[in-house]
């Protein structure tokens, strides 16, 4: 009786020890499905950017900060868009730029303005709505949507928030950046909102 309980709990055991192996297959026919499986994952349907001062070329310093949030439409042919900036003075604008981080770039969307300047302290959401290809300016104009969502999957879309207090001369300081205040490289948050 006992040399069969014996084989018996060796059985389980090995069973067991069988059963909760997580490696990776060996076989290359099985890592191939698991990697194809792994690149169709859906693609990034929403983004977003954090703005400051430090993003901007050259950098600036200020105290303003802002996040942009955007999310594709289910048919990929317009952005649903949410801008909040806090304690920023004077913006005049705001704007979509192609452009990998460090460099500056044409504008190709209008977030915001162009208002006067001299408007004094802003905090809170300063600008939202949706953006389509026939709200390309610049080197996307006439583009497909696609053009602009391509740039923002590949890293090279940013927004920035320019401020100007009216006074001459330009750039003295928080809140007389016309070229831009605070900038945010626009990158993935995930496939779903």
């Amino acid at each position: 009786m006992r040399p069969v309980a014996i084989v018996r709990a060796t059985l389980v055991v090995a069973a067991a020890g069988t059963a909760c192996d997580r490696s990776l297959p060996t076989d290359p026919r099985l890592r191939a499905t698991f990697g194809a499986q792994a690149s169709s994952a859906p693609e990034a349907q929403n983004f977003v950017a954090h703005l400051t001062g430090s993003d901007e070329v050259p950098s600036h310093d200020t105290r303003a900060v802002g996040q942009v949030k955007l999310q594709l439409s289910d048919d990929g042919t317009a952005l649903q868009y949410r801008l909040i900036s806090a304690d920023i003075h004077n913006v005049i604008a705001s704007h979509i730029h192609v452009a990998a981080a460090g460099v500056n770039g044409p504008i190709v969307v209008f977030l915001f303005g162009t208002v006067p300047p001299g408007g004094g302290r802003f905090d809170g959401v300063l600008a939202e709505g949706t953006v389509g290809a026939a709200n390309f300016v610049g080197p996307l104009a006439g583009q497909p949507f696609s053009a602009l969502v391509d740039a923002i999957r590949a890293g090279n879309a940013y927004v920035n928030v320019h401020t100007n207090d009216g006074v001459a001369p330009p750039n003295t300081g928080p809140g007389d950046f016309p070229g831009g205040e605070i900038r945010g490289q626009i990158r993935s948050a995930g496939p779903t909102p």
